[in-house]
């Protein structure tokens, strides 16, 4: 029955979890509202506060789960994908902390834990499955074939559709974060009110360079005829935004799971936060016959519950790593 303590911390949000016997216990978030300042995430500033934050975290993550620190047997920590000043914060202390109690060190993949986010709570999809992956930095479509083996079948070329979201937000004047903004915007607006070009690419990957493109230009056109265009259209512009980019994420998941031949089709990452592309995916599952698996929103975000599981299924496996280990800002599966 191994006690788990997980630590997150790829971007802004310092996270700590521990996972009892494969269930979450704690699950502790500590955000970072420095960066609605700028607009965005600034590298250092992250990897500053995460200093802050990090002990607090710990500390209070063991006392909500009513653990000792002696009575841990592992300690699990995000390597990468991510800001690699954040990384480092995370790595460093989770190399210490194990060091000091002699504890194994377990090594999860930030993209992966999403996609195992799924096995935290039931139900729990059957391999294999597909997982669209959405998030500010990634969009992959994911053939999971067991818990550590999956194949990248799809993702994006340039952008992700999460930067779609945040950079249109941007556009539109919104505070950051954008993406949220423009969901809540977009429940008054009427979805088919503007059209946007679908981008035409091969295969089952994405692109959303164009698509940003073309989103600046309509604004700035119509603001030439219009100067309060914006606010006198923010709810329809939001909603026709949404609309088409939960449609180009959906019609490759579509084509994914014809060629794959699977029904099992769940969603990760930040943007599957997101209620249009839940509630359109949600009404695929009748019509096309699929099992819908959608995670709760508090394990969509950053957060460490993720890696707490991902940490679980690899100590069961014996899949350890050593204190020469390091933070790894790109990192495939």
């Amino acid at each position: 029955m191994p006690i788990i303590l997980a630590i997150e911390s790829s971007c802004d949000e310092t996270s700590v979890a521990v996972c009892d016997n494969g269930k979450i216990t704690a699950n502790v978030i500590a955000n970072q509202t420095i960066h609605e300042n700028y607009g965005g995430v600034i590298p250092e500033l992250a990897s500053r506060v995460h200093q802050q934050n990090i002990v607090p975290a710990v500390q209070q993550a063991l006392t909500i789960a009513k653990v000792d620190k002696k009575q841990l047997d592992g300690v699990a920590f995000t390597q990468g994908p991510g800001l690699l000043g954040s990384l480092l914060v995370g790595v460093s202390f989770a190399k210490s902390f194990a060091l000091a109690l002699d504890l194994p060190l377990i090594s999860v993949n930030h993209m992966q834990a999403h996609i195992l986010a799924h096995f935290i709570d039931e139900p729990k999809p059957k391999f294999p499955f597909l997982c669209l992956t959405v998030s500010g930095g990634h969009t992959q479509i994911v053939l999971v074939k067991d818990y550590f083996d999956m194949e990248i079948v799809g993702e994006t070329l340039d952008d992700a559709a999460g930067e779609a979201f945040d950079k249109t937000a941007k556009i539109l004047s919104l505070p950051y974060p954008g993406g949220p903004l423009i969901d809540k915007h977009a429940k008054e607006g009427n979805p088919l009110a503007y059209r946007f070009p679908e981008p035409q690419i091969k295969e089952l990957n994405y692109s959303f360079s164009g698509f940003k493109t073309a989103i600046l230009y309509f604004i700035r056109d119509h603001q030439k005829e219009n100067p309060d265009f914006i606010a006198e259209h923010i709810n329809d512009i939001c909603a026709s935004v949404q609309h088409n980019i939960v449609n180009i994420l959906l019609n490759k998941l579509k084509k994914a799971a014809k060629q794959y031949h699977c029904k099992e089709i769940a969603i990760a990452g930040g943007v599957s936060a997101n209620s249009g592309l839940r509630s359109a995916l949600l009404a695929l599952k009748d019509s096309l016959g699929w099992n819908v698996y959608i995670p709760k929103f508090e394990y969509c975000t950053d957060n460490a519950a993720m890696i707490a599981i991902a940490g679980y299924h690899k100590f069961l496996q014996g899949e350890f790593v050593g204190q020469e280990v390091a933070p790894m800002a790109r990192m495939n599966f």
